[in-house]
């Protein structure tokens, strides 16, 4: 029977990895057995696992290798990882290797290297940047050649599937990768208690006291927020509260779409959110056509920055992210009426444009908003805190089930929850 051998490091108890690796084992129609292992005694010792897999053929064994591989498992065998060619622009090798957000390592000449901007389900592109060193001027061909390697120093990262251009080297198959399961905080917190089964039965006001906790944390420790927002926010009346964590200086960047951008102009307008007034809570003659107007009005002014500028926009969420500073990125989808000027319709242009805001991000809020949570979550490193508020627990699983394994969800309404925190944020 075919077999090899596959080793786990590091807090692959506390992190169910260990469980999830023999699973998968067993899913796949493979056998294993632990040739040893070795637990650390305090959350603070890592483990370590040594573990051999027994499959009934030769293609069972490469599918339990790329999904092990994946969970964090090395291949007890030193070999370096297989780099092929970008046969074209924007399209990656047959065997390509997807990434996952946890760390990842390869090998390449003998020696394990990080992968930079760790991002699920892309592409590992090599690159070989020169170093500092002697050249050599004399000598024969294959001298000249072995200087020019070692003069070379590899860098990998993670790339999206568009980016990748013709030629790239691409890392293929399951050889010479290395993934490292993320280590529990010691600390015993309300945040622990969060990631248990979703469920609307928690103390809220409890969780959401720790949030604001995580909030200062991630500020005081220089890291930054990102806000990720549906239309939701602006129908319950909460935009108010998310103004006033964005002029506190407590949101960094904003991710929404054009529903809540557009229904937020809508409501300094006319005082309406889908026609229905947030006053008294029943719809208004002719409301239907308020956010329409809405749009039209940013449209003719050229952006949101210009409405704010020519005064036609003087409150609101977007009028404060413009006064205050903080970059937005709105992205397009096909039901969008308008869209606002601003509202990126190519999807993988709006991808990047996310992108370039996640470096230094040290926590993500997501309310209430199911597909600009579950993209968010899609660019995150699985290091980065990921919370989860909406009013439908199957948002919070989804998220999860896409592979955002780090976010934890509070099942609430969106103005509940802006509201106290926007009040434990305000306490000394």
């Amino acid at each position: 029977m075919p077999s090899e051998i596959v080793e786990l490091r590091g807090h692959i108890i506390d992190s169910q990895i260990l469980p999830k690796v023999l699973d998968q084992i067993m899913v796949f129609g493979a056998d294993y057995a632990i040739e040893s292992i070795q637990i650390g005694h305090s959350q603070r010792d890592a483990s370590h696992a040594r573990v051999r897999i027994d499959a009934p053929d030769e293609a069972t064994l490469q599918s339990v290798l790329e999904h092990v591989t994946r969970s964090g498992a090395t291949l007890i065998r030193s070999v370096d990882a297989v780099l092929k060619a970008a046969p074209c622009d924007g399209v990656l090798p047959d065997d390509f290797y997807a990434s996952t957000n946890l760390p990842t390592e390869i090998q390449l000449n003998g020696r394990w290297i990080g992968v930079s901007n760790a991002e699920m389900d892309c592409g590992i592109v090599v690159n070989y940047s020169a170093t500092k060193g002697k050249s050599v001027k004399k000598g024969n061909a294959a001298e000249k050649d072995k200087a020019k390697k070692t003069a070379r120093a590899p860098h990998a990262r993670c790339l999206r599937m568009h980016r990748v251009m013709r030629g790239d080297l691409v890392v293929t198959g399951h050889e010479g990768i290395r993934v490292a399961p993320l280590r529990r905080p010691p600390e015993q917190r309300a945040f622990e208690f969060m990631g248990s089964a979703v469920s609307s039965e928690k103390p809220k006001l409890l969780l959401i006291r720790e949030i604001a906790r995580l909030m200062r944390a991630a500020h005081a420790s220089g890291k930054k927020i990102v806000f990720v927002g549906g239309p939701a926010i602006i129908h319950t009346g909460a935009g108010s509260y998310l103004e006033s964590l964005i002029r506190a200086g407590h949101i960094d960047v904003l991710f929404a779409g054009n529903a809540l951008a557009a229904h937020d102009i809508e409501s300094t307008m006319f005082g309406t959110s889908l026609g229905v007034s947030l006053k008294s809570g029943t719809p208004v003659e002719h409301g239907h056509e308020h956010h329409l107007r809405a749009i039209n009005s940013i449209r003719a002014a050229g952006s949101i920055a210009a409405a704010v500028k020519k005064r036609i926009l003087k409150s609101g969420v977007m009028y404060t992210c413009v006064r205050a500073r903080v970059p937005y990125v709105l992205s397009g989808s096909i039901r969008d009426d308008g869209p606002l000027p601003d509202v990126i319709v190519d999807m993988p242009a709006a991808q990047d444009a996310m992108r370039e805001h996640l470096p230094g991000v040290g926590l993500v809020l997501m309310v209430g908003t199911t597909l600009l949570s579950i993209a968010t979550g899609n660019m995150l490193p699985a290091a980065v805190k990921t919370i989860c508020v909406d009013i439908n627990p199957a948002v919070v699983t989804k998220l999860a089930d896409r592979g955002t394994s780090q976010a934890i969800g509070l099942v609430t309404d969106a103005e509940l929850f802006l509201r106290l925190l926007t009040r434990e944020l305000g306490r000394r």
